[in-house]
C-alpha cells in the first residue's frame, strides 16, 4: 500500500516529506487537516503523534512521526536516487544542516517574518525587528556550510535541500529576504537554480500560484 502522509498542505515540514517521495518516485496518500482548527484534527490523530505536530507517516502498517526520521525512512525504504550522501563528511553535513533548519532557523524566517507579513492582519513590525538578528545568522551560517554545487551538500540533491525547500519558500515571499537573501551568494545560487525541479512544482503550497 502507498505511504500515507498526514498533515497540512501548507505545512513546511509536510511538504519536506512530500518532496522526498516526489524526489523517490514513490506514489503516496495525502491525508489533510487544518492544524490549527481543533475541531478538523482527527479524533485519534493523538495517537499517531502524541505531540500534536505535523506530519504524521505511516507505511504497511509502520506508523512514525518527527519529520527527520521521516525523510530518512522515506530513503532507505525505497527504491530510486538516494538522498543522503555516502560520503561520510557530507553526510555529515546533511545532518548539520538539516539540524540548523530545524533549531535555528524555522522559528525567525518562517514562524516570525513569513507569518507575520502574510499571515496576520497587521504586521508586527517590533516581532519582525527582533527576529532578523537571527534571521541574518541563520542565513550567513548556511552560506558558509555549502559550497558551489547546485545542491546544498553537493552534487546531488539531499534530505537537506527536501527540508530547506518548503522554508525558502514561504521566506522568499518577504521583503526581508529580497533584502537579506542577496548577501549570500552561495546560498542564492541554490534558490535560483533548483527552481525547476518537478518535485516543487507537484507539492506547491495550496495559495501558491505555478
Amino acid at each position: 500500500m502507498d505511504p500515507l502522509v498526514i498533515g497540512p498542505a501548507y505545512s513546511v515540514y509536510v511538504r519536506s516529506v512530500r518532496i522526498a517521495l516526489e524526489e523517490k518516485g514513490v506514489p503516496y496518500r495525502l491525508e489533510q487537516f487544518d492544524v490549527f482548527d481543533d475541531a478538523d484534527i482527527p479524533s485519534d490523530y493523538l495517537d499517531r503523534h502524541p505531540f500534536k505536530r505535523v506530519p504524521a507517516f505511516e507505511h504497511d502498517g509502520f506508523a512514525l512521526y518527527e519529520s527527520g526520521a521521516v525523510l530518512r525512512y522515506i530513503d532507505e525504504a525505497f527504491a530510486g536516487p538516494p538522498l543522503q550522501p555516502s560520503d561520510l563528511r557530507q553526510r555529515a553535513r546533511m545532518n548539520q544542516i538539516l539540524a540548523v533548519i530545524d533549531n535555528y532557523l524555522y522559528w525567525p524566517l518562517v514562524r516570525t517574518i513569513f507569518v507575520q507579513r502574510e499571515r496576520e492582519a497587521e504586521a508586527d513590525e517590533v516581532e519582525i525587528a527582533d527576529a532578523l538578528p537571527a534571521a541574518k545568522r541563520c542565513l550567513a551560517a548556511l552560506e558558509r556550510l555549502i559550497d558551489a554545487a547546485p545542491f546544498l551538500t553537493g552534487s546531488a540533491l539531499t534530505l537537506a535541500d527536501c527540508h530547506a525547500i518548503p522554508m525558502f519558500t514561504y521566506f522568499s515571499r518577504t521583503p526581508e529576504a529580497r533584502t537579506l537573501m542577496p548577501e549570500q551568494p552561495r546560498l542564492s545560487a541554490w534558490w535560483a537554480g533548483i527552481q525547476g525541479r518537478p518535485s516543487i512544482a507537484a507539492t506547491r503550497f495550496p495559495d501558491e500560484t505555478a
